[in-house]
């Protein structure tokens, strides 16, 4: 039966078993506190035992079972590492499972493509997605649940690394009898939509985005609704709710509530959105890891 904890996990406890201090070893390893504490009280669950005693006032100590493991821990990730090099030696053939993360917003448009196309290459890597939102998604990599993430470079903070997929700029969205949609070539201001009420995509750190677009056209938006799904804003903007901004853009202009919504081209010089490839800093990557990043900057041409 296969074991829960996973390579992440071991290197994580490896390093607090010999610090014994928690601060210490997140300070090595470049990750919060929080998260390391999560994965070694994780590690324990899974493995069914106490790997260190809390003391108050004086860190971690390594507990009878914790000594244990420390002990015959190195020579299991030695022979791991020995392993990795070995496997980069074999034939192009790819085997196993990868979990991969994925920003909740990007996994309609992105999950299914790239999927289609790393399983024409590599049939025999068994691909499993992790949705969630961008602190989610960094908690799970730092923590050993997936070996890399597809999100938005938006709050990622420290403790991670990056590869850049794509770069996708804003556009406004409008309904389809929106006076503006007569000439959707024609571009679009912020400035001209100020007085007009905006659904805003309530999302952690999205959101604080999509402002600061605004703050950067010198607009104060009129928000009026704030949504966290990507299809209930497009359907609140079908409806005549009001006017709103995202990246991803669909090929169609349909919406789940009947109608339809026009998009502009939005004329301000403002920053586009980073989609890239995270994965935790300083991690060796597998095979699979890096046949997927492959993938992606295949598919959308990320610049290197």
């Amino acid at each position: 039966m296969p074991k829960p904890f996973t390579l992440i996990q071991l290197r994580y406890f490896a390093v607090v078993a010999e610090t014994e201090n928690m601060t210490a070893a997140a300070q090595r390893l470049n990750i919060t506190q929080s998260a390391l504490s999560n994965a070694i009280s994780q590690l324990e669950q899974e493995l069914g035992v106490q790997l260190f005693i809390r003391l108050s006032q004086r860190g971690l100590r390594l507990s009878p079972s914790g000594k244990q493991f420390a002990q015959e821990l190195p020579a299991f990730l030695e022979h791991v590492d020995s392993l990795y090099e070995s496997a980069r030696g074999l034939a192009e053939n790819l085997t196993g499972e990868l979990t991969v993360g994925i920003f909740t917003p990007l996994a309609p448009f992105r999950a299914p493509v790239i999927l289609q196309a790393f399983e024409r290459q590599y049939p025999d890597v068994q691909v499993s997605f992790l949705e969630g939102d961008q602190e989610f998604l960094r908690r799970s990599l730092l923590e050993g649940h997936c070996e890399l993430a597809l999100m938005y470079t938006l709050g990622l903070g420290g403790g991670v690394s990056t590869q850049l997929v794509e770069r996708v700029p804003a556009h406004v969205l409008v309904h389809e009898e929106h006076p503006l949609a007569a000439n959707p070539e024609q571009g679009v201001a912020l400035r001209d939509l100020e007085q007009e009420p905006m659904i805003l995509l309530d999302l952690p750190h999205t959101r604080e985005y999509y402002l600061q677009l605004f703050q950067l056209a010198g607009v104060k938006p009129n928000v009026r609704h704030r949504v966290s799904g990507y299809e209930t804003v497009r359907s609140f903007v079908a409806r005549g709710h009001g006017y709103s901004l995202l990246n991803q853009r669909l090929h169609h202009d349909l919406t789940y509530a009947g109608g339809r919504v026009v998009p502009l081209r939005l004329v301000d010089e403002v920053p586009g959105i980073e989609v890239v490839l995270v994965r935790p800093e300083g991690m060796r990557a597998t095979r699979r890891a890096l046949a997927f990043e492959a993938v992606c900057k295949q598919l959308y041409g990320a610049e290197r």
